[in-house]
């Protein structure tokens, strides 16, 4: 049986100050079918994140279903979809029962039968060939109810079991232990932070509690061979154990995510037992580039800038750190990538810190003048410098969970914001 992992796609998501993603996601969903094709894939799972949104544009809506159709013709017999944090499951699941005729399985929140998470798919000759644990994201009514009065290590212990307990039930479950035993391979699927995996700053987060990760690898039963993740956009293994992975997002989101490698996973199951497992590197459409240092560095690092194996003009991240006034930084910064405009575009403009040291907040009050230099974090961060360590990491962590909020109720409140 040949799988196919990936995960975040983050379909209608807009970039910074409001720049479409569109082409940059047709190009990849093109690249994907002329891969299952290629690949001969016989089952594609995608973790989670389908969507940017929990009312997709119509347009990503299109893109989604579009490339639903097309899958009919790569010779692909199974798509599993399962919901993550930023799909709406009443959206996802409105057209499942239509979409199950084309063996497309949309779990899109967990159903009131814990048995329809269970999937069970034929090989090429008709037999048993892969048992799905479908489990989507799990939200805070699916796993556990609130206790007046539960410490904050009481709720993350409570919300770790539970997770860790709905895992157990499907892998318990007496038809997957039956499959297993007939040597028929079982996969689960998830859309979570697990605790060894790296999150990016400011991309991802806990999205339980907005602390350190919750479910570790030793969570996941043994019964299954392969977890599919989805929730972090870097690829990776979690708890050094290779068969538990995130696929990461095919089209970097963020320009932290600007270093990475995106890719999707190639499982190649012989039975029951780990699959042997490759990385197909995703071809970049767009480039996202940093520029960060002196003013002189920045300015020899665009002009140097070469654009030219990508097909569309590349985003970057300038921030200069610099003593000059800003409008000396502006002027020279905008002349330059004035002359690289087929090459370069700066979507949140150019961004400028001083490169003398700034006073510390906890100390006493900033000059005004120097605030508006500071990142969000930065300021937050200056805020709670002298509290005690483990208190400043949990009111971080709450800040980080309002921004993120805030955010999704209004993207364009937002937008461009450090």
């Amino acid at each position: 049986m040949r799988v196919l992992h990936t995960a975040d796609w983050h379909l209608g998501q807009h970039f910074l100050t409001g720049q479409e993603r569109t082409t940059e996601q047709q190009a990849f969903l093109e690249w994907l079918l002329l891969t299952v094709k290629a690949q001969g894939i016989e089952v594609l799972v995608i973790a989670g994140d389908i969507f940017d949104t929990q009312t997709p544009s119509y347009t990503a809506q299109e893109l989604y279903y579009t490339f639903l159709v097309k899958m009919q013709a790569t010779g692909c017999r199974d798509i599993v979809v399962v919901g993550g944090n930023h799909d709406s499951p009443t959206m996802l699941n409105a057209s499942r029962q239509l979409l199950r005729q084309l063996r497309i399985h949309v779990v899109g929140g967990v159903p009131t039968d814990p048995a329809e998470q269970v999937l069970y798919l034929n090989a090429a000759n008709g037999l048993p060939g892969l048992v799905v644990c479908a489990v989507p994201f799990l939200r805070d009514r699916d796993i556990r109810l609130a206790v007046a009065g539960e410490t904050l290590d009481d709720r993350q212990i409570r919300i770790r079991q539970s997770i860790a307990g709905h895992y157990t039930a499907l892998a318990e479950c007496e038809a997957v232990q039956k499959q297993r035993e007939q040597d028929v391979p079982v996969l689960a699927t998830g859309h979570l932070y697990a605790a060894g995996g790296e999150a990016r700053e400011g991309a991802e987060r806990d999205v339980h509690i907005g602390g350190l990760g919750l479910v570790g690898a030793e969570h996941f039963p043994a019964a299954f061979d392969y977890v599919a993740l989805g929730h972090l956009h870097r690829p990776q293994v979690v708890g050094g154990r290779a068969h538990i992975r995130y696929s990461g997002s095919p089209v970097p989101l963020s320009f932290t995510e600007a270093d990475d490698k995106q890719q999707v996973l190639l499982l190649e199951f012989k039975g029951a037992g780990a699959p042997t497992i490759t990385a197909l590197p995703v071809p970049v459409t767009r480039r996202l580039q940093r520029f960060h240092g002196t003013l002189d560095e920045v300015e020899a690092d665009i002009l140097a800038f070469d654009n030219s194996a990508f097909q569309l003009v590349a985003w970057a991240d300038v921030l200069v750190r610099s003593d000059e006034t800003p409008a000396e930084v502006q002027r020279r910064v905008q002349a330059v990538l004035q002359l690289q405009k087929a090459q370069v575009l700066a979507p949140r403009g150019v961004r400028h810190q001083r490169a003398t040291e700034v006073p510390d907040l906890a100390d006493g009050a900033l000059p005004l003048a120097l605030l508006h230099e500071l990142t969000v974090e930065e300021v937050f961060g200056r805020r709670v410098a002298g509290l005690p360590p483990e208190r400043a990491a949990t009111l971080t962590a709450t800040f980080g969970e309002l921004r993120q909020l805030l955010a999704e109720a209004d993207p364009q409140a937002w937008a461009g914001q450090e």
